[in-house]
């Protein structure tokens, strides 16, 4: 009966195509419509705009310490040319569900809601929170926001379940993941007289020398005992985008680019340094032939990692209610580090893999689903014994 009613709820949670850039605003009332009937305390987070928002629904006594059961709602763009079937309608076919999101995350999130009854139920004497949230895909947007409402709260919660697919494999660490644009404004002339202009382009090429090269002394701080593959912070170059014409020279050019950082501080280091560089070198050259040019760093993202920490609660607590007996760190990142910065204990597990996340025909099996929903029975257990 619990798969049954969890792949119903699979089934209208796909069916509301939450890509982020679309609203997620029937969905969060589809879950807060059944978390209500439960006797669920609601609250609800705007991005600002009134088209996306947070939800975090409450149960038992209004003290710290609770456990949160975290999910975004949010799914990526799917083509319906690559699809079997409608991706924003699910399909069951030998063992697995289709769907976008099916296992990005809203396996996990159908499981929480078909058991949110026994959740509540056993809730009495330690609260249980189900956070979903909006733009995970794009920066975690909706999770910062998230944090920020709990930060200073007393009712703090202890420690979160991040259900993002793993296998139901316990995860305790990850990279972050900061995105940045970097925008170049230089002085458009007639390749003939290049020297008449300010070629955006050239200036940005030795930007992106400099980021690399950073990249490089980063490869030499990586600590000896690190988890992660490869061990240290990384840095990337995904687009670069400037110029109209070869006989013009460049009046702009930006730069996306990324760090996956190890070390918290990493980022902070590669920003500054670059920073430095700009103002110091490429910035006073580019204004002695245009005292208008410039050069602008836009912050897309800034996502911490989850950092392992030897005595984690979650990652105990997952042990006891999975049977798994050792962690892993992951290459993907996820929500988890924000949840960490208010000093909680985090870790990732949920139904499906990876694998299938992002792409056509992405599925979820059964199989997972079932064992998803057997780890929430076993929570449901835990939460009776708390005294």
């Amino acid at each position: 009966m619990d798969l049954n009613r969890t792949k119903a709820i699979l089934g209208d949670l796909i069916a509301f195509p939450t890509v982020s850039s679309d609203s997620n605003l029937d969905l969060l009332s589809y879950a807060a419509n059944l978390l209500e009937q439960l006797g669920a305390r609601i609250e609800l987070t705007s991005d600002g705009t009134g088209r996306k928002g947070n939800l975090f629904a409450s149960f038992g006594p209004d003290i710290a310490g609770g456990i949160v059961l975290s999910g975004h709602t949010d799914v990526v763009p799917a083509n319906p040319d690559e699809w079997v079937g409608d991706p924003f309608e699910m399909r069951e076919a030998d063992g697995r569900l289709y769907g976008r999101g099916a296992c990005d995350m809203k396996g996990f999130i159908a499981a929480v809601l078909a058991k949110a009854p026994e959740l509540a139920e056993s809730a009495k004497n330690r609260p249980l929170h189900i956070a979903l949230t909006f733009d995970e895909e794009v920066g975690c947007l909706g999770a910062q926001r998230l944090v920020s409402a709990l930060e200073g709260r007393e009712a703090l919660p202890s420690l979160v379940i991040i259900g993002e697919p793993t296998m139901m494999g316990v995860i305790d660490g990850h990279k972050g993941c900061c995105e940045y644009v970097t925008r170049f404004q230089g002085l458009e002339g007639h390749a003939s007289n290049p020297g008449g202009g300010v070629n955006a382009i050239h200036f940005a090429n030795r930007y992106v020398s400099r980021l690399l090269a950073l990249g490089e002394e980063l490869k030499n701080q990586a600590d000896a005992d690190s988890v992660f593959d490869p061990p240290h912070s990384t840095l990337q170059v995904g687009r670069i985008e400037g110029g109209t014409a070869r006989n013009v020279v460049a009046g702009s050019c930006e730069i996306d680019w990324e760090i996956r950082p190890v070390k918290r501080g990493d980022e902070e280091h590669v920003k500054d340094q670059l920073g430095f560089y700009c103002e110091e070198v490429l910035l006073p050259e580019m204004r002695i032939i245009s005292p208008a040019a410039a050069i602008d760093l836009e912050v897309v993202a800034e996502v911490p990692g989850l950092t392992p920490i030897p005595d984690n609660t979650a990652r105990k607590l997952l042990f006891e209610l999975t049977g798994e007996e050792t962690s892993d760190v992951v290459a993907f990142g996820t929500e988890a580090g924000l949840f960490q910065s208010l000093g909680m204990h985090v870790a990732v597990c949920g139904p499906g893999s990876i694998d299938q996340a992002h792409k056509p025909d992405e599925f979820v099996s059964l199989d997972q689903l079932s064992a998803c929903l057997t780890m929430l029975d076993g929570l449901s257990a835990k939460l009776r014994e708390e005294t």
